[in-house]
């Protein structure tokens, strides 16, 4: 069973970790299920957020009894320190818990720092004198974000997206990491569900040693493949070198990677989903896609108010109300 050090905190978390996100939408005990199998089969790092509608009290729910056997990391999307303390005393309430191992901002437009005039970093601070949380991170999905909390010695780790479709830059950050033994935790492994081989995507990840996925799990299938790999992991073979070489080929470029910050929509389109439609339909098996569920969801783009609040939020600078038209045009064709 592989395993990984998250940088200075000595942290040592399976090279497995769970990505809390999906159980939001399942029930309350099927997620306990869940969580409880993954740590009964070596997996002792779970990530949530309060972003997550009730993902933190399914996770209460299954770990109060083993809260000192297990890491849990969660996050605050919190914009002055007001807001920190309500988010985090949330926080502890909903996990059945009295500290956080690894606490996050929670993808901010800045690099909180001591002192600035949101306040942020210094609660941050004090919660960790008060023993509340015991290190200090930053989620983002904006590069330039990401190395500055890197440069800036300010953070014991940092979460950022990364699978084999990323960059040369995002390679860099990863490796800068490394260079100042900063914790890398990868999310968006499997980018939002258009890589659809876990096998390849495991075994790219699986080259670096000091990088610790969270897997978004949400079905006991894909929790039991992701265990099948902690005792025989996925080597890179040609074959999977040509599928991720097509894979690059197929997603470069603009398109959106389902992080869901342009949510929620004015004119209620699931902006996440709807915007890449045609490389789920061309990835994934396409009769869910081309339910009558599914085109009325589409069908809500010809509402869209061009507001371009989605452009604003998107951290990834796409122009989504083009998105989302190209999209619908494309997904017409296959009705």
């Amino acid at each position: 069973m592989k395993t990984v050090i998250l940088g200075k905190t000595n942290i040592e978390v399976n090279k497995n970790g769970f990505g809390a996100l999906p159980i939001q939408r399942i029930e309350k005990k099927d997620a306990v299920y869940l969580l409880q199998k993954a740590f009964y089969n070596g997996i002792n790092y779970f990530d949530t957020a309060r972003w997550y509608s009730d993902s933190e009290e399914k996770m209460g729910a299954a770990f109060s009894w083993i809260r000192d056997k297990i890491i849990i990391s969660t996050k605050t999307a919190a914009t002055n320190a007001d807001s920190f303390w309500n988010d985090l005393e949330m926080s502890l309430k909903n996990l059945q818990t009295d500290y956080i191992d690894i606490y996050q901002f929670h993808n901010p437009s800045f690099c909180p720092r001591p002192g600035d005039e949101s306040g942020l970093y210094d609660a941050m601070l004090k919660a960790k004198e008060q023993g509340k949380i015991r290190f200090i991170g930053i989620t983002n999905h904006r590069l330039a974000v990401a190395e500055e909390a890197v440069m800036s010695n300010l953070y014991d780790t940092l979460q950022f997206p990364f699978c084999y479709l990323a960059t040369a830059a995002d390679v860099q950050l990863v490796k800068a990491c490394k260079e100042k033994e900063m914790g890398f935790i990868a999310m968006k492994a499997l980018s939002g569900g258009l890589i659809t081989d876990a096998k390849p995507a495991y075994a790219y990840l699986n080259q670096f040693d000091h990088v610790a996925p969270i897997w978004g799990i949400q079905k006991e299938s894909e929790l039991d493949e992701f265990i099948s790999f902690q005792e025989k992991p996925p080597v890179l073979t040609e074959a999977m070198r040509l599928q991720i070489e097509k894979d690059r080929q197929e997603l470069s470029g603009n398109f959106c990677r389902g992080c869901g910050y342009c949510m929620p929509c004015p004119a209620e389109i699931e902006i996440s989903m709807c915007a890449r439609m045609s490389l789920m339909l061309r990835r994934a098996p396409q009769e869910m896609f081309l339910s009558e569920e599914w085109q009325e969801k589409m069908k809500k783009i010809e509402n869209c108010l061009h507001c371009n609040q989605c452009v604003d939020k998107c951290p990834y600078e796409l122009n989504t109300p083009k998105l989302l038209e190209k999209n619908y045009e494309d997904y017409q064709t296959f009705l």
